[in-house]
């Protein structure tokens, strides 16, 4: 008897599934996961992904078995699990969905497609988010996003009538996190997987929340219940990116008029979810940009100069910047930063801090529950200033806390010494007199670090440093390449409104807090 394997990847759902879709119409099946030791060896790899993981997987089988299914998770890589379903019960067909994932990914991608060529099996693949495979001219990209978009999401298959096939060996425990190499430690305070949470959190955002959106999302003391908080759902695609986009569309066409901040915050929600697909283009158009400059004038920039004791310091959460050190504390606790957060703290270890994106990269990969390798890894490159057509991002933490932690609600939340700091000394506490220090109970150096670095001249130092290499005549001429292969053609396509049809790419009123303008 012959039948197909739909491999299940970062697209852990029944609904709005293409690979699972189609399959279902060729015969009989085998649902599968496959945890490979080697992807969860890479340095971008944190227990909480692999947790987060195994809850989804665990939702995933109980959605199958109310169809007479179950979803296989075996253990080991890719090319040799395939080879081994295939000598123990032959398949024709291997169907799932696109990944632009990290390097890793990209190379078993290749190893199993040679494979597969070998044996004559075919391998269908479709597309995940709106991103294009072998896209050969970014001025259509935006008109392949709508197409996606637009089309209808495809309803879970009658799978109640359709043959499953088990597993012709008896199948093991999914490995514990220690048992592949991971660190045991996650944020006690992360969010959860599994469809069920996805879909309670869209419902609350649409309904609720997204009143809050615009205004709400660079605080990082509203920004935890303004943003939609649906990232991680769909990196792992327990919902559909295309789903989300068209039940907000919907939402828009039946809201009331009297629900502005409703309505101005989910359009400006969806203007973010075209943000999504564009940076992973980045990453699909050009996998280099994982591991290198992608304006190669900037190679050695920071790369020689590499400060452990910086690094060390950030990542402990002792920069001496109560902001930073914050993030790096909720971070740690929850798994979960607001993007202007986010993005400071890469410009701070950019900066006066001097440190090179990668090492950093791979920390903050960990520490990020919805790390998507495609967002992550262009949104470094940026706010470091090394993709040569970006305006420099520089953040100051001192301004950044007195915009959006006036009162020290944020940092007093994270950072327990900072709560015997008076107001006056909140934002630039290292310069309390030592006798206020002494009355307060809180010893700078020793309660609360020492900042690293001056942060005015460190600063200074480095705009310098960066600005002359971008003056260089070389630098400038190898700009329009980058900008013809990943910059934006126009502005993201507006939310279906009443007077709009499903095609409208009307850019939407965007303020300045929400655009990014990559």
């Amino acid at each position: 008897m012959t039948y197909s394997i739909v491999w299940f990847k970062r697209d852990l759902r029944l609904h709005d599934h293409a690979a699972l879709h189609h399959a279902s119409a060729q015969g009989p099946l085998l649902c599968l996961y496959v945890i490979e030791p080697q992807l969860w060896a890479q340095r971008d790899a944190a227990n909480q992904h692999y947790q987060f993981l195994l809850e989804s997987l665990r939702e995933l089988h109980q959605a199958l078995r109310r169809f007479g299914g179950r979803l296989h998770v075996l253990t080991g890589e890719v090319p040799t699990v395939f080879a081994q379903l295939y000598a123990a019960a032959p398949f024709t067909a291997i169907y799932a969905h696109e990944e632009t994932g990290n390097g890793f990914t990209y190379q078993r991608d290749l190893a199993l497609g040679r494979w597969c060529r070998a044996q004559g099996v075919d391998w269908h693949e479709f597309a995940q988010f709106g991103v294009v495979r072998r896209l050969r001219d970014r001025d259509t990209w935006q008109g392949h996003w709508n197409l996606h978009m637009n089309a209808a999401c495809l309803p879970v298959p009658e799978l109640q009538a359709l043959q499953f096939i088990e597993l012709p060996w008896q199948q093991a425990r999914a490995p514990s996190a220690q048992d592949l190499g991971l660190d045991a430690d996650e944020p006690p305070q992360r969010q959860r997987g599994g469809r069920a949470a996805g879909l309670a959190l869209l419902e609350s955002f649409l309904h609720e929340r997204s009143g809050q959106y615009r205004g709400g999302i660079s605080s990082p003391l509203s920004a935890p219940t303004a943003c939609s908080r649906l990232s991680p759902y769909i990196t792992y695609g327990c919902l559909s990116l295309r789903e989300i986009v068209q039940a907000t569309r919907l939402e828009l066409l039946n809201m009331p008029a009297s629900a502005e901040r409703r309505n101005k915050g989910l359009t400006a929600f969806v203007s973010r979810l075209y943000w999504h697909c564009h940076f992973i283009q980045k990453l699909e158009s050009e996998p280099e940009l994982e591991v290198q400059n992608v304006h190669r004038g900037y190679d050695g920039l920071r790369e020689d100069e590499w400060n452990p004791a910086h690094f060390e310091a950030l990542t402990s959460a002792r920069t001496g910047w109560p902001l930073v050190d914050a993030c790096v504390v909720m971070l740690r606790e929850t798994g979960w930063l607001n993007f202007r957060m986010r993005a400071m703290l890469v410009s701070v270890a950019a900066y006066p801090l001097w440190l090179d994106w990668r090492p950093v990269g791979h920390w903050l990969a960990g520490q990020f529950l919805d790390y998507e390798p495609g967002i992550h890894w262009s949104q470094m490159q940026m706010q470091s200033g090394t993709t040569g057509i970006n305006t420099a991002r520089i953040y100051n933490p001192i301004k950044q806390a007195m915009d959006h932690d006036p009162h020290g609600h944020f940092v007093r939340r994270w950072l327990p010494a900072m709560r015997k700091v008076p107001d006056s000394w909140l934002f630039e506490p290292w310069r309390m007199p030592e006798d206020l220090q002494q009355r307060c109970g809180v010893i700078v150096g020793e309660d609360i670090p020492l900042p690293l670095v001056d942060l005015e001249e460190a600063t200074k130092e480095a705009k310098a440093r960066l600005y002359a290499l971008r003056a260089d005549a070389a630098v400038r001429a190898a700009r329009g390449a980058i900008v013809d292969k990943h910059a934006s053609r126009k502005r993201p396509p507006a939310a279906i409104g009443k007077s709009q049809r499903a095609t409208a790419t009307t850019p939407p009123a965007t303020s300045p807090q929400l655009t990014l303008e990559f």
